[in-house]
């Protein structure tokens, strides 16, 4: 790992308002991650998104959940998304933002207010719908960011603006790439 120092609790809600400043109807891929194994992580320049399988080559599917009662995969937490804005505050260095573990990191507000579940996302070619399956810090986001991160993206205000990031099911197969464009898909499209 990456001998970065953790951010205070100061530090942290100083970095706030950029995150707040983030795009609320049409947002960008900014990184890809594929996780082909527990705690491993390859960035990807572009992948594939299944309604079955989640990211194509992801542990997802394989990996289950503790929190099912057959420990099958959860559906509505199939891909994991991350406002780019926020990583970057925590991580310092775009090298360690794939440490937390999402698939996504996008620049778009994530709130709940802005996304609220059942919001459709077009990504490239790809249609994902935001789950209300809630996302939070854990023990190993405390250990790459800090327990002061964790605290902060638990916290009230944190869980309010979501900045521990998302939960999405694929509704549409399709290819996502770095810089693609997010956008929210009205019910009529």
């Amino acid at each position: 790992m990456l001998n970065t120092k953790y951010l205070s609790p100061t530090e942290l809600e100083m970095g706030l308002d950029h995150v707040r400043q983030s795009p609320k109807d049409e947002g960008i891929v900014k990184m890809i991650v594929k996780r082909p194994k527990d705690d491993e992580r390859e960035i990807m320049e572009v992948a594939e998104l299944d309604p079955d399988l989640g990211l194509i080559g992801d542990n997802w599917k394989a990996r289950g959940s503790k929190h099912s009662l057959d420990g099958s995969a959860n559906l509505n937490a199939q891909i994991t998304i991350m406002n780019s804005r926020l990583i970057a505050l925590l991580a310092q260095s775009e090298e360690r933002w794939p440490l937390a573990g999402d698939q996504l990191y996008i620049d778009m507000d994530l709130r709940n207010g802005n996304l609220p579940p059942g919001t459709r996302l077009k990504i490239g070619t790809a249609m994902i719908e935001v789950s209300a399956e809630p996302h939070t810090g854990c023990k190993k986001f405390a250990a790459r960011y800090g327990i002061d991160a964790m605290k902060f993206v638990n916290s009230k205000e944190g869980k309010l603006l979501r900045l521990r990031g998302i939960n999405a099911r694929v509704v549409e197969a399709g290819a996502v790439k770095i810089g693609d464009l997010v956008r929210k898909v009205k019910f009529n499209e």
